[in-house]
């Protein structure tokens, strides 16, 4: 009956994985966030936004200036400087502007994409390989 087993009770401070924060429609935001835990943005943000969570911008949020975070999915607007750790989603009502930096890109018919995009990860260990590969063989049929 009294035990000190805490399952689903306690999860200590250090995991922010399942906390969402939510900036409501009608809210505006300008300057620094720094976050452990997810966002659902449907206001607007304006400023430097930092999160190791997954950010997800419905249709009437609007993010201006840098989001770093490890997921995105959007589903409204983003001008500035993107960088995704995982996946960036952009559903057909997003509109994305500026620098983007992605570990993977997926993209919706309807979906604005006007950036540039570097997409890092598995593409650049797999070009540095053929590179080595080239290389080697070169090297033997000279």
């Amino acid at each position: 009956m009294f035990s000190d087993n805490k399952k689903g009770k306690d999860q200590g401070p250090s995991d922010f994985s399942r906390n969402q924060n939510k900036i409501s429609e009608g809210t505006k935001i300008v300057g620094d966030i720094i976050s452990e835990g997810g966002f659902r943005v449907e206001g607007t943000i304006e400023g430097t936004f930092k999160t190791n969570g997954k950010v997800v911008v419905g249709s009437t949020g609007f993010i201006q200036g840098t989001l770093e975070c490890s997921d995105a999915d959007f589903e409204g607007k983003f001008s500035g400087n993107l960088l995704v750790t995982g996946t960036l989603s952009l559903k057909p009502t997003a509109h994305i502007e500026g620098d983007v930096s992605v570990g993977k890109l997926a993209v919706e018919p309807g979906a604005t994409f006007n950036a540039s995009c570097v997409m890092k990860g598995g593409v650049k260990s797999i070009g540095k390989q053929d590179g080595q590969k080239q290389s080697e063989g070169q090297g033997k049929s000279a």
